[in-house]
């Protein structure tokens, strides 16, 4: 298939594997060194963002299901992950290659030095032949466990590592229409969206809502993502010969640059910016900077170069941004130009400039 030609060419690949694969087949481990030793010999360079450590701890502290404390929750990722990682150097070490764990926080990504210093160590690893196996740290990490899901780490880490496809791994074969036909292809995932249904909850904290803002996230970076099903014999194989197999999400033809992705899907925004009809219009079709004077309202507490929301009257979001200053200074000039402003406050008159701005398209 030509749309699958991008798979058959990519030269950096993460993949991600779920909770319920891991933790329900044990023979999963020997088979994803199997494929990914194939994938080197052609060259390829493999990241794994994996979940599961949790999932085993549980079974290895005696929990009769995941913990919903989190204390407990902490103590089961613990116990866990020596287990994931004795797997899969048993599995990968009989294929004579060698693996490194990297257990990362948001906070890690968030902040442009740690994440900068943390593409470094994988590029190392990279380079010295090694598999990274990257799983959130939860162990020490509250708010990655009760908020976050290894989907988003997939999609926030294939920018990290220059990745050019992504493979999320799971227990369904793919995006299925209103009729459950399997979706080959999605070159739009927003439009994608209508056909999420709900599903019960398992082990793992994802569901094809996280895959499909997962996908959304790693197309914008200009990577191509496929939704597969990890229990098919041969899938990872499958999906880098670009056959028809699974959901593939095609790359953006216009991805944002490293710093907008930053901005857009690793940042928490920390407050927002409510603008006023005319400026809503400047900012989101004429890609204008934000001024003091189309300020309708500042909410939450946010400090210079904090992420903040752009909203638009009604409170639709327009986009992401960098804001200038604190939100005791927004306040004090919203809705006043720059001749109103004194000569101290007057730099204030534009809050947010363009280039530090993501817009979602309407």
């Amino acid at each position: 298939m030509a749309e699958r030609e991008p798979l058959r060419q990519a030269r950096r690949v993460v993949i991600k594997l779920g909770s319920s694969t891991l933790a329900g087949d044990p023979s999963v481990y020997a088979r994803l060194a199997g494929a990914i030793h194939g994938a080197r010999q052609e060259g390829r360079s493999i990241l794994l963002v994996s979940s599961g450590a949790i999932a085993l701890g549980t079974r290895k502290l005696g929990f009769r299901a995941r913990p919903k404390e989190m204390a407990k929750l902490q103590a089961a990722a613990a116990a866990g992950q020596s287990l994931l990682m004795r797997a899969y150097e048993e599995a990968f070490g009989a294929k004579n290659i060698p693996v490194a764990q990297v257990l990362l926080t948001h906070a890690d990504l968030a902040d442009r030095v740690r994440a900068n210093n943390a593409r470094a160590a994988l590029g190392a690893l990279l380079e010295a032949g090694a598999v990274p196996i990257l799983n959130e740290n939860d162990s020490v990490s509250v708010e990655e466990i009760k908020f976050g899901d290894n989907d988003q780490l997939a999609a926030m880490v294939t920018p990290l590592a220059d990745a050019d496809l992504l493979v999320l791994l799971s227990d369904v074969d793919g995006l299925y229409d209103d009729t459950g036909t399997r979706i080959p292809v999605v070159d739009n995932v927003a439009d994608a969206m209508r056909f999420v249904r709900k599903s019960p909850a398992g082990v793992g904290t994802g569901g094809m809502t996280s895959k499909l803002e997962a996908a959304r996230r790693a197309t914008l970076a200009g990577a191509d993502v496929v939704v597969a099903d990890a229990r098919r014999e041969g899938i990872i194989e499958s999906v880098l010969a670009g056959e028809d197999t699974g959901t593939h999400f095609v790359a953006s033809r216009a991805p944002l640059s490293a710093k907008k992705h930053w901005i857009a899907f690793t940042l928490r925004p920390r407050g927002d910016i409510v603008l006023d009809p005319g400026a809503a219009v400047a900012v989101r079709a004429r890609g204008k900077s934000v001024l003091s004077v189309g300020v309708l309202g500042i909410r939450g507490d946010f400090r210079p170069g904090d992420a903040v929301r752009l909203l638009e009257p009604d409170g639709a979001e327009i986009g992401r941004a960098l804001v200038r200053c604190a939100a005791e200074d927004a306040v004090l000039v919203a809705g006043k130009s720059h001749d109103e402003l004194p000569e101290a406050r007057a730099p204030l008159a534009e809050l947010v400039h363009r280039d530090d701005m993501v817009i979602w398209k309407a």
